[in-house]
């Protein structure tokens, strides 16, 4: 059974349904969850690490704010954390770098040729894990 559950959020429904997924998990393993969002930064652009450092406590503030309405717990340990990068390379370098044993991420429900073009982070996460991944619908 999993001791910590890595949750990809961005915000969207699927999001949602994969922080409730990992709750439930988490309270029949007695884990803690880790809900991590992921920023991309433009490419070229000068300005937007000083853009990010002006706002991200405000950013990781209203994040916490966010997960907390959505089903509070008291008996579950639930910390937030946002994160530069590509989003499947930054969730999985979160995986190793605080030991993460299980991801949950939501499925985007894009069609193919989004996916051809943007990608798809449960897919990247899929490919590249070394520990079970949940992809949530």
């Amino acid at each position: 059974m999993p001791k910590h559950i890595l949750v990809g959020y961005d915000s969207s429904e699927t999001a949602r349904r994969a922080y409730l997924f990992a709750l439930d998990l988490a309270r029949c393993a007695g884990a803690r969850v880790s809900v991590v969002s992921v920023y991309q930064l433009e490419n070229g652009s000068d300005t937007a690490p000083l853009v990010m450092a002006d706002n991200g406590d405000e950013r990781l503030a209203d994040l916490r704010a966010e997960v907390g309405q959505l089903a509070p717990d008291p008996g579950i340990e639930v910390g937030v954390a946002m994160v530069h990068g590509s989003p499947g390379d930054a969730l999985l370098a979160y995986v190793e770098k605080h030991g993460a044993d299980h991801i949950v991420v939501g499925h985007t429900g894009r069609g193919a040729l989004a996916r051809w073009l943007m990608g798809s982070t449960s897919t990247d996460v899929l490919a590249k894990a070394h520990v079970p991944v949940t992809v949530v619908r």
